[in-house]
């Protein structure tokens, strides 16, 4: 693998060794520079549960992806500089608030002298790693995340503005494998069930808040106030891609 094309793909110029400082910097470097974004799924454009196809797409085609993609790769460039990294399978909640199946997400646990939760492929979420601790709030960007532990999962809340907990994903520390990944892989990009099928969505932090595109409809968030405007052709919407996530289809 290429180290230095992806520091280059993300922009990170800091150390590299295996600190929770050099994790912290990759981390955000990576979520302030790749979207989030499902735009193959909506062209018919197979997604391939693979590491060498995640590589390939993130850094030489300067794409974006959704969560195998982006944490599979995430994950093979921190093994690579020396990080300790285990694949981690989450449950993200549905509308009536009971999570959904095993391999819905994947998350990354990367251990340094204590063990910590990455993911940057959750759309928008902590922008730097948690600490793997339960009960304790941790706070990063004026937002308070928090891990709790029962059932024999653990987790993962976001406070909201009226005092109220979101749920963000619940998962276990049981490792995992990339293989293991693969049949909702392919179930959330041919499923008319899965929501990734429904729109296409492409998304990116920044040092603000986060710019949206949702269908034909862009969204801006900058310090907590969201500007929407609807894009009205679909020349627009991949002049947004080019000009705003530098994404070319």
């Amino acid at each position: 693998m290429n180290v230095a094309a992806y520091l280059g793909r993300i922009g990170y110029k800091g150390k590299v060794s295996t600190t929770i400082e050099t994790l912290r910097g990759l981390h955000r470097a990576h979520l302030l520079s790749v979207p989030f974004e499902n735009l193959d799924i909506s062209l018919g454009r197979q997604i391939l549960c693979n590491e060498d196809a995640f590589l390939r797409k993130i850094v030489e085609r300067h794409r974006g992806g959704f969560c195998y993609e982006m944490n599979g790769a995430f994950a093979a460039l921190l093994r690579t500089i020396g990080f300790e990294v285990t694949l981690l399978s989450a449950r993200v909640p549905n509308k009536d608030g009971s999570y959904g199946p095993e391999f819905d997400h994947l998350a990354l646990r990367v251990d340094l002298d204590t063990p910590w939760l990455a993911d940057v492929g959750f759309g928008d979420s902590f922008l730097d790693p948690l600490r793997l601790e339960t009960g304790v709030e941790q706070t990063q960007a004026g937002r308070i995340f928090r891990i709790l532990g029962s059932d024999g999962s653990l987790h993962i809340e976001r406070a909201e503005v009226a005092g109220s907990w979101e749920k963000q994903y619940s998962f276990t520390l049981q490792p995992r494998r990339i293989e293991d990944f693969a049949a909702m892989c392919h179930y959330h990009q041919t499923s008319p069930d899965s929501h990734f099928t429904r729109k296409r969505l492409c998304t990116i932090a920044t040092p603000e808040g986060r710019i949206t595109l949702s269908d034909m409809k862009l969204i801006v968030t900058r310090d907590g106030i969201k500007e929407e405007r609807k894009l009205e052709s679909e020349e627009e919407v991949q002049a947004v891609l080019m000009q705003t996530f530098e994404v070319t289809l």
